[in-house]
């Protein structure tokens, strides 16, 4: 099986690449859309603002061959993020693979922003990718949010209701970071690679 991971810019590269090590997979990391599209497998992580992830994406070329990939992808993180339509930062166009808008945490009296730390998530959907994970703690780093809808496999909860692992048709996304979160991540990154 064959592993694409995108070149999106963002700062977690290297943590992905060494998680992904450890389960045996040697990826590639490309910005080269034609290789994308021939992966078996794509991860499009992701750490930092979305209007700049945007940009990087769409002066590498990348924004029409995401859109177009039918083998699974999984966004972590901000790539998760990306999948959806807008987000409140940067007021930025997504990829408009899932419908809905990011916004911000509301900062509230005890509620810290940005979200940082483990987290439960919970299951609202059966799904192969993510059930087995219902009640288990992963690390999360993240200032705005998805909604949760029908895309939403589970939620979790920081002062509100959110969207902590997502799926629409060939298209995963996973807000925390698996590749910091001990077994549970790489349950969820092996889960990933078998679907």
């Amino acid at each position: 099986m064959s592993l694409a991971v995108v070149d999106s810019g963002g700062a977690n590269i290297s943590s992905v690449l060494h998680a992904l090590g450890r389960l045996g997979v040697e990826p590639l990391f490309t910005s080269d859309a034609d290789l994308i599209r021939r992966a078996d497998r794509v991860i499009l992580p992701g750490v930092g603002a979305a209007g700049r992830a945007m940009d990087v994406l769409r002066g590498h070329g990348l924004v029409d061959a995401i859109c177009s990939l039918t083998q699974p992808v999984l966004g972590i993180c901000l790539g998760m993020q990306l999948l959806f339509e807008s987000s409140e930062e940067d007021d930025a166009d997504l990829l408009g693979l899932i419908p809905g808008r990011l916004e911000r945490f509301r900062e509230t009296e005890g509620l810290r922003v940005p979200h940082m730390g483990w987290n439960v998530i919970r299951s609202l959907q059966t799904d192969e990718f993510s059930s087995s994970l219902d009640g288990s703690w992963f690390y999360f780093v993240h200032s705005y949010a998805a909604p949760v809808g029908d895309w939403t496999l589970a939620s979790s909860t920081h002062g509100q209701s959110f969207s902590a692992v997502v799926r629409r048709n060939n298209f995963y996304g996973a807000q925390f970071h698996p590749e910091r979160s001990a077994a549970a991540g790489a349950r969820l990154l092996q889960n990933f690679l078998n679907s």
